[in-house]
């Protein structure tokens, strides 16, 4: 979802987040086995998560989310009667780490899928050895802007047709909200998603009475909060990112936006950023994502539970960035390859076209046929009093991207 941000121009590095007498853990690279089990080979799964650098608030989860996710695999047998290997490496929040550890997992670790990345430019950057040059399976498990279209690539987070289209006539609804503001960082996920709410908020009634675009470290937005005052937008849907949406919503909420009756919208805030900023400058805000911590069916509660038992005082297992896309996309593909009986690149992708699992974090999820992009249930969240309430239940969404071209056989 976000674009690469340098590590200095980013918020301080997670460690700051971390509870006393918690060490911040900086890998190089991890193999995690089980007792093999047969005389097979163990199946090799390589994860990229970035566990240093700015990020690692959410990287450092993803990480135990793959842990966990095997551990779960191997105690139940592993796959075709195989271990599985975990190869987990660090991207440290920057993209050029990042596509060397790809290319390690491809070249020299031989894995046989790839799952990780938060960034879109890290996504593009693990493609150019995994996919392009490996020919490898990738999935990508992070909420994004959509539109990524490749044979090998399956995506499993929410893009802009589960994060708007019901939310916002939701909003408009409950609110009476009709006037929305725009405030975004300048990079491809504003402009897609922006396109998006555009289009929703004009079919029902709407209107956009402002829209601007910012480097994504910019500080000083009180002409912004100004304009937004001066108009007297409704809703504030906000796109601004790491480093530079702190300072936004500062400012905002000093200019008595909350007050007067406004409404604010952060479509990608999940628990680990909402924990990250003052609770005063976030409350109220909305957001719309595949899970939160308090949804509340048996099964999102027990994966919670089992998480926060392996992992106390980690970072939080959380809708969004990474770790529901990633649990997802693990247990989809797990699925293929037990179809498919076969580790087999082409047969695992035609069988991961049409995977599905009945459980998982937030509801059950299926890939649609032919988009490589999943079909799951999404939620409304508002922050209150420092953590997210689910505030209305949308149901199972379909992602609605295009459809990819066949692919080539790899074999």
């Amino acid at each position: 979802m976000f674009p690469h941000i340098p590590p200095n121009r980013m918020h301080p590095d997670a460690s700051q987040f971390l509870a006393p007498g918690q060490c911040q853990r900086y890998s190089k690279g991890e193999v995690m086995s089980a007792s093999p089990q047969s005389g097979e080979d163990p199946i090799k799964v390589g994860v990229i998560a970035d566990q240093t650098g700015p990020l690692s608030i959410i990287g450092l989860a993803n990480a135990n989310v793959a842990r966990m996710v095997v551990g779960d695999l191997n105690a139940k047998g592993g796959l075709l009667g195989r271990p599985l290997e975990l190869h987990l490496e660090d991207s440290a929040t920057d993209d050029d780490a990042a596509a060397e550890v790809a290319r390690k997992l491809v070249e020299e670790d031989e894995v046989d899928v790839v799952l990780g990345g938060i960034y879109s430019s890290t996504r593009q950057a693990i493609k150019g050895p995994v996919v392009v040059e490996g020919k490898k399976l990738y999935i990508y498990p992070e909420q994004y802007e959509g539109q990524e279209s490749d044979p090998l690539i399956f995506c499993t987070g929410p893009v802009p047709a589960q994060q708007v289209d019901r939310f916002i006539p939701w909003l408009m609804r409950v609110s009476g909200a009709k006037t929305f503001y725009l405030p975004s960082a300048d990079y491809i996920w504003p402009h897609v998603l922006n396109a998006r709410v555009r289009e929703v908020v004009s079919a029902n009634g709407g209107e956009i009475v402002g829209e601007e675009y910012f480097p994504l470290d910019h500080e000083d937005y009180r002409a912004t909060v100004e304009r937004i005052s001066a108009t007297g937008a409704d809703v504030v849907f906000n796109t601004t990112v790491p480093p530079g949406v702190a300072p936004f919503l500062e400012q905002l909420h000093d200019s008595g936006f909350r007050g007067r009756g406004g409404r604010l919208v952060c479509t990608y805030f999940e628990e680990n950023l909402l924990g990250a900023l003052p609770a005063a400058h976030v409350e109220g805000l909305y957001s719309c994502l595949d899970y939160y911590q308090t949804v509340s069916d048996p099964f999102s509660e027990r994966l919670l539970a089992q998480y926060d038992a392996l992992y106390p005082n980690a970072q939080k297992f959380t809708g969004g960035s990474g770790c529901s896309g990633l649990y997802r996309g693990f247990y989809l593909w797990a699925g293929a390859v037990t179809e498919a009986d076969s580790l087999d690149q082409d047969d695992v992708i035609a069988a991961l076209d049409h995977a599905r699992i009945a459980e998982g974090p937030g509801g059950p999820a299926a890939m649609v046929p032919g988009q490589h992009h999943a079909r799951m249930h999404m939620y409304i969240g508002q922050a209150r009093g420092g953590r997210f309430e689910v505030v209305e239940t949308l149901g199972a969404i379909d992602p609605q991207e295009r459809l990819v071209a066949s692919p080539t056989p790899t074999a």
